[in-house]
């Protein structure tokens, strides 16, 4: 029967697994919870990792999966031999007998934008972080570095940009801006609140609620709110600066932009692509696809290598 290769995409909100033919054709999807152990207890990690590749796999022989890479932030926890253990039985207890390989999210992310060996990603989500990529190794780092120390332009930053603008603006005698009462609102659950609700308000809950505020700064700037556009505009400046700290001026490889600020802000991916096509004019800047897809091609690639 024809061999088949496993990718799988590890978060922190969902685990997604695709088996495919070494040529590239789809044979299973799967679906499960959040599987990277940064996240998730490590037991309930591992379990949904296998789920969503039983489900991928079907009624497909799991002998048949001769190579298998899974891509998940914090790729370092799994140099631990528990979790790397861990991982292993929970992949040899649906069948699969292959080597898998985990790698880091940014050089899936690369993958799911490009055929190119070596680039540059651009990753915008809740956090952001800049890689140059070489091979499956990610050779240089810029930011990455969570909500306290960087993660700039990213939707954390873009949210509490908007909270620190929203709170001053309740304290003006002019009264807040068309965009802070958006944001109160959604905020505290009332309307006109003061500066002093807001800001328990915002303390009382967690801080990487705030990045669920970057919705509400985009549809803003779409309407046509100035601030709110101002605030993505900054947002573009910081993740263009993030890729020029990784990537050398006269550099032509592609760059792929991955991650959700980029791939739903119509308003920062503009942005982030006019600012890199001036830096480097000679580079494709592409928008990254799937990334579960892209791990089962990469896998596919080390079956056909063997």
């Amino acid at each position: 029967m024809e061999p088949l290769a496993l990718g799988m995409d590890i978060g922190g909100t969902a685990s997604r697994a695709v088996v495919a033919t070494l040529g590239g054709d789809l044979a299973g999807e799967g679906r499960a919870g959040p599987g990277n152990p940064l996240s998730a207890p490590l037991e309930q990690a591992v379990a949904a990792v296998a789920q969503a590749a039983r489900e991928a796999l079907g009624r497909a022989d799991p002998v048949r999966v001769q190579a298998a890479v899974l891509g998940l932030a914090g790729v370092s926890e799994c140099s631990n031999p528990e979790t790397d253990a861990a991982f292993r039985r929970a992949l040899e207890s649906i069948g699969l007998r292959c080597e898998a390989r985990m790698v880091g999210d940014a050089v899936i992310a690369f993958a799911a934008g490009t055929d190119s060996p070596n680039g540059t990603v651009l990753i915008a989500g809740t956090g952001a972080a800049a890689a140059t990529v070489a091979g499956e190794e990610l050779t240089r780092v810029s930011d990455g570095l969570g909500w306290l120390l960087g993660d700039r332009g990213s939707g954390f930053w873009i949210g509490r940009r908007a909270a620190a603008l929203t709170a001053s603006s309740l304290q003006e005698a002019a009264g807040p801006s068309r965009l802070a009462e958006t944001v109160a609102e959604a905020v505290t659950g009332a309307p006109h609140p003061t500066a002093d609700d807001f800001a328990r308000a915002v303390y009382r809950r967690p801080h990487r609620d705030l990045a669920r505020l970057a919705a509400l700064v985009d549809r803003a700037a779409e309407t046509g709110d100035e601030l709110a556009a101002s605030i993505l505009a900054e947002a573009a400046d910081h993740l263009a600066a993030t890729v020029a700290r990784v990537r050398g001026a006269d550099e032509t490889d592609p760059i792929v932009l991955a991650g959700g600020v980029l791939l739903r802000s119509r308003q920062v991916r503009e942005g982030v692509s006019a600012r890199l096509a001036t830096a480097w004019p000679n580079a494709a800047i592409n928008v990254a696809g799937p990334a579960a897809p892209a791990a089962a091609r990469l896998a596919a690639a080390r079956a056909r290598l063997r």
